[in-house]
This record gives structure tokens, C-alpha cells and sequence, in this order.
């Protein structure tokens, strides 16, 4: 490639409209990327907890009987 003043510099500017334009549609591509990674990273966590949770309601011991006292009177 050639060194040419085209090379190294815009040959003509970018309206302001333009770059608004593209402004916003690079923040809302990143606020939706971003909204997507979020619900993807919810959604496997959520799989983890009942994932854990199945498998502590498996491992828990069953709960104790108790026993009853009857009060006896003395006297």
C-alpha cells in the first residue's frame, strides 16, 4: 500500500446526524449484548441452585422423632 493523503484522512467529515446514528446504535447493540450475558449468566445459575438444592433435599438426614413426656404427678 501506497503512503497517499486518503490513507491517513478522511476525505470528507461525517455529519453530526451520522455519528449520533452510530453512537446509538453501538450503545444499544452493547446494552442488548449485555442485557443477553446477563440473563444467560441468571438462567445458569439458577440451574446450579436447583441443581444443590436437589441434591441436599437427597442427602438430608430424616428428621428426629421426638419423644413425648407424660407429665406424673407425685404426691
Amino acid at each position: 500500500m501506497t503512503a497517499t493523503k486518503d490513507a491517513f484522512f478522511k476525505p470528507e467529515k461525517v455529519s453530526p446526524q451520522d455519528k449520533a446514528a452510530t453512537t446509538d446504535s453501538v450503545a444499544r447493540s452493547l446494552i442488548e449484548a449485555e442485557a443477553v450475558a446477563r440473563e444467560r449468566k441468571t438462567e445458569a445459575l439458577k440451574a446450579l441452585r436447583l441443581q444443590r438444592e436437589a441434591l441436599e433435599a437427597d442427602n438430608a438426614p430424616a428428621p428426629k422423632k421426638r419423644i413425648i413426656k407424660k407429665a406424673v404427678k407425685r404426691g
